[in-house]
């Protein structure tokens, strides 16, 4: 069983469909950090078979296609899935929602790519703003979501479609996705009800409960477990190490680990001292679970657009690329992008590469670690929605 991942982002479809028993044919991911996450945690590790042909780097969709297309239409009907998520930032509730953003442009790079292959079935994940309506400048309306249906209709694919709530499958994050399945011949109406069906046997052979709190998620990450110096980074920063597992969860997310490794990834930030004193205030006179702005005057100095003092018996919110939208539940400061990841479901020996993280104009060119984690599909849920399509394949 075999599959292409488009848009691969750091992998977290990728790991997930690797869990459910899949084999890569190649992933498509155009930022160097990003791919190179990808490439030391699955491709390097052979999970992917990668042709001769396409030179094992980042790549943009659009060249692939342009300069591949002969290569392409040799995989015609000899693939088992496409699978991707086509960049969500113009479609974001969170954002602008500029219909000419470029990047909207990316869902017909999707449907063309399938047009070459024509694998047995797809999947494509985005953001619940993709089934919300676009204003046009003529006063118009348009859904994506509508126009990607309708492209892989017209291709001959029987199409399903669900909004899915990420905390519903054990991930301990409170993030609704918007899920297109397809397929050019079988009979797919069960498809959701099947993947709801079986995430109970799902999660108990990985001996997890339905709904996994923030605790669950990351009280073995404190920075009070002590540091030491961050041995990735140029500057000085500190980097934590761990606590004693707390939770199911947390042994779920250190399996496979060596003996006395620490954690990746899990640097601290530099907060000044006004910043620490803000959000020492906020841990001991607000309510947790709550997200707090400016205009609502209870943060002495909170200048940021807003931010969420985190409840460690509840989910969290959905995961951004901005790492200080979040405030720890205990200690002073922003998440790390280990916990950020746990709130993912990446386990632990999974490694991120490149920046932490950018800032400014770069922003909308870089893809730093917590980009890459606010990016990517939950593998988690990636491999329970894999399983689905295995059952399938193998009936």
């Amino acid at each position: 069983m075999n599959y292409i991942d488009l848009f691969a982002g750091a992998g977290g479809l990728s790991l997930g469909f690797c869990n459910a028993g899949f084999t890569g044919v190649f992933a498509i991911e155009k930022n160097k950090d990003a791919f190179s996450t990808l490439k030391y945690n699955l491709i390097d590790k052979n999970h992917f078979e990668w042709p001769a042909w396409l030179p094992q780097k980042e790549h943009d969709i659009t060249e692939i296609l342009n300069d591949y297309s002969a290569n392409l239409k040799d995989l015609k009907n000899n693939v088992d899935l496409v699978v991707g998520g086509p960049p969500c930032q113009g479609f974001s509730m969170a954002g602008r929602r500029d219909h000419s953003d470029f990047r909207n442009d990316m869902v017909n790079k999707y449907i063309e790519f399938v047009k070459c292959v024509m694998p047995k079935y797809i999947l494509m994940e985005n953001v619940h703003g993709i089934s919300v309506d676009f204003k046009l400048d003529d006063g118009g309306n348009i859904k994506y979501s509508d126009l990607v249906i309708q492209g892989l209709r017209n291709l001959g694919y029987n199409i399903r479609t669900k909004e899915i709530l990420m905390s519903d499958f054990g991930v301990p994050q409170r993030r609704i996705r918007f899920i297109l399945i397809g397929s050019l011949r079988d009979d797919i109406d069960d498809f959701f009800d099947n993947l709801i069906q079986n995430k109970s046997e799902f999660l108990r052979s990985k001996k997890l409960k339905q709904k996994n709190s923030i605790y669950d998620a990351i009280s073995d990450l404190l920075e009070s477990n002590g540091t030491y110096r961050c041995p990735d980074c140029k500057q000085e920063f500190r980097s934590g190490i761990y606590g004693n597992k707390n939770t199911a969860y947390q042994r779920f997310m250190r399996k496979n680990l060596k003996a006395n490794v620490r954690p990746d990834s899990h640097r601290f930030a530099k907060h000044n001292q006004d910043i620490v004193n803000m959000q020492q205030y906020m841990i001991d006179n607000l309510e947790k679970g709550k997200r707090y702005k400016p205009s609502d005057n209870l943060i002495p100095n909170l200048k940021r657009r807003g931010v969420v003092l985190l409840d460690p018996q509840g989910v969290s919110p959905t995961i951004t690329t901005h790492p200080d939208d979040f405030v720890h539940y205990i200690e002073p400061r922003i998440l790390t992008v280990r916990e950020l990841a746990r709130l993912q479901s990446f386990p632990d020996w999974y490694e991120f590469k490149g920046k932490y993280t950018t800032g400014g104009k770069l922003r909308k060119k870089d893809v730093p670690r917590f980009t890459q984690v606010g990016n990517a599909v939950p593998p988690l849920f990636a491999e329970q929605i894999a399983l689905c399509f295995r059952r399938l394949l193998e009936s």
